[in-house]
């Protein structure tokens, strides 16, 4: 676990929101000398400062004290695994992870990448699946292949499911071990 102080966390919003020490100054109505010295960690801001560094920064007094990034390996690896609701659903592989990762994105080591790289195979994936329906469907319906052709089509969803439910499970054990993941293809729509 890696505990962050107070100093750093209105050092990093600040320089976040694009404001000088002045303009925070300006918007708090606290005096230039004190949000430096909140920087400096030389003073703890408390009460009423820590209420108007808040609202300067759109958030609350809890949010500012409860500064911690945890390591949390047991999250990743329930994130991990929750992209294997996509048996139930092809979106839900989407859906699901995208809900865990925007929760905890900010207060997990590691979850900002590892959402990202699953979420963008999953749509990768999930476009792959839609796709081969799409073509499965045109072809039975205009008559285009027999049987054998059909096996054909079928093809890419006896290799599309078992590959991503291994691909799901061989990460969790390797984040479980700490080891890296890996998650190809996919399209990076998420930047990591």
């Amino acid at each position: 676990m890696e505990q962050f102080s107070l100093s750093q966390k209105v050092k990093e919003l600040r320089i976040k929101k694009g404001y000088s020490q002045e303009i925070l100054a300006e918007k708090t109505g606290l005096s230039l000398r004190t949000i430096q010295r909140i920087e400096n960690d030389e003073t703890e801001p408390r009460g009423d400062s820590l209420k108007r560094l808040a609202q300067a920064f759109n958030t609350s007094p809890d949010e500012m004290i409860d500064w911690i990034i945890l390591e949390d390996n047991n999250y990743l690896v329930i994130m991990n695994l929750s992209a294997l609701s996509f048996l139930l659903f092809p979106l839900l592989g989407v859906i699901i992870p995208l809900i865990l990762w925007i929760y905890k994105k900010d207060k997990i080591q590691s979850v900002n990448e590892l959402g990202k790289a699953i979420l963008n195979f999953q749509i990768t994936w999930t476009l792959l699946v839609f796709l081969s329906y799409v073509f499965l469907i045109l072809g039975i319906s205009l008559h285009l292949f027999g049987p054998v052709n059909t096996f054909l089509f079928l093809l890419p969803f006896l290799i599309l499911y078992p590959y991503n439910i291994i691909l799901i499970v061989w990460n969790a054990v390797r984040i479980s071990q700490k080891k890296s993941y890996k998650y190809k293809p996919a399209i990076p729509i998420l930047r990591l």
